[in-house]
Order: C-alpha cells, then structure tokens, then sequence
C-alpha cells in the first residue's frame, strides 16, 4: 500500500516515468540508448514505490507504553534540558530513518496535541549532532493520561519535506498515522524522566511497534 502522505510526489514521479518510458518506445534510437531510459524509469519507479510504502502494523496496547514513531536505528538516548515544552530535564530518543525505511510516522502515545510549531533552519546531515537544534523541523506536543511526549519531524541533506497531519486540539491515538518526512531524516521523541527508556544506542525501530519507553507511574503531568 501507498502510503497518502506521498501520493503527490508518487504520482508525479509515476507519470514522469510513464512518459519517459514513452518517449523512448516512440521516439529514441538506437535501441540501446532506448533500453538506458526505459530501465532507468524502472528502477526510478520501482524505488518510489518501495519509499512510500505503508505496511500495517499492530500497536500494543498499554496506555503506559511510549512506542517508536518512526522505522530506523537508535542515534542517541540522552538527558537533556528541554524549554520548549516541558521546560525541564528529560529523556530523548533520537532515530535515524534511511532511504530504506519506511517513512510513515505514528503517534507515540495516545492523547491531545497541545503544542505545534513549525521551525525553518538547515539541512545538514540528520544524524549529525546539531541536527536537532539546526536543522528545519516539525515539533509536536501531545499530552497523554500517564505524562506528555514531545517530537520532532527533523528534515536531512536530502529529507526536505515535511508531512504532519495534526493540530493543536486534535486527539491522537497510538500508533495512528500522523505524516511523514521525504526522503531519508531523523525524529526525536522527548519524555519525562519519570519514564524508562527501553532501547539503547543501535537498536532497530518499527513505527507504531517498537517500545521506547514507559511511564513508570498513573500520576498525570
């Protein structure tokens, strides 16, 4: 399944590939040069499609669970001081997503998104460490019953779009499709530190599967 936060970049590359493919039976000799372009298309299409996939997933449901937006690799699990939500020290997860992984990100606890600012900046590579601070970015707020989760969809060198479905107000659950981020980026899932981490440095990612970490109390922020 296509995912529908790509369809406009989908069908746009699709009909760029028919046409070449086209063109080339129609109109390009020799056969060889016609062979380059239509293989060319191919591959092209075959590596769209394959990026905006969106395979179903199944969430465990446990209110107290914090599960991983995004498919990709553990960078960093850290305490910082965060200021913009939480204002606070706190737990962050920072995951790097590869061209090769899916690109749908999910909502990480269920609850009400209190906060989203869009923030321009760079486009430096998504796993160095000024990522998180420079480069362009979505941050999302969502407060849940056991605590809030702050995250953000961080654009790379080559992830300059992107895709956020939710508002300030909205309800979200678990594992819900929220959007996504083009082409190869990072997000990073911020949450108190009366919360545990579970998953260390290297570890491998399933959005809307893979827990990240948990509340370790009922008490509501």
């Amino acid at each position: 399944m296509i995912t529908e936060f790509g369809y406009d970049t989908f069908f746009k590359i699709t009909g760029i590939c028919v046409l070449a493919v086209a063109i080339a039976l129609i109109v390009v000799e020799p056969v060889t040069y016609r062979t380059i372009i239509i293989t060319s298309a191919i591959i092209i299409f075959g590596f769209t499609s394959y990026f905006f996939r969106d395979p179903e997933r199944n969430t465990p449901q446990k209110g107290t669970l914090i599960i991983s937006p995004a498919d990709g690799k553990v960078l960093q699990v850290q305490k910082i001081k965060e200021r913009e939500f939480f204002n606070d020290d706190v737990w962050q997860v920072s995951i790097f997503m590869s061209p090769l992984n899916v690109h749908v990100n999910r909502s990480p606890i269920s609850g009400t998104v209190k906060y989203k600012r869009y923030k321009t900046g760079k486009f430096k590579m998504a796993f160095g460490d000024g990522a998180s601070i420079e480069n362009e970015q979505m941050v999302i707020g969502i407060e849940g019953e056991y605590g809030k989760v702050l995250f953000r969809q961080i654009a790379g060198f080559l992830a300059r779009r992107i895709v956020c479905i939710l508002n300030e107000g909205d309800k979200t659950l678990m594992g819900e499709r929220i959007g996504m981020i083009k082409f190869g980026s990072r997000l990073d899932v911020v949450f108190p530190l009366h919360a545990t981490p579970l998953v260390k440095v290297g570890d491998k990612t399933i959005a809307g599967v893979t827990v990240i970490g948990e509340f370790q109390n009922t008490i509501k922020e």
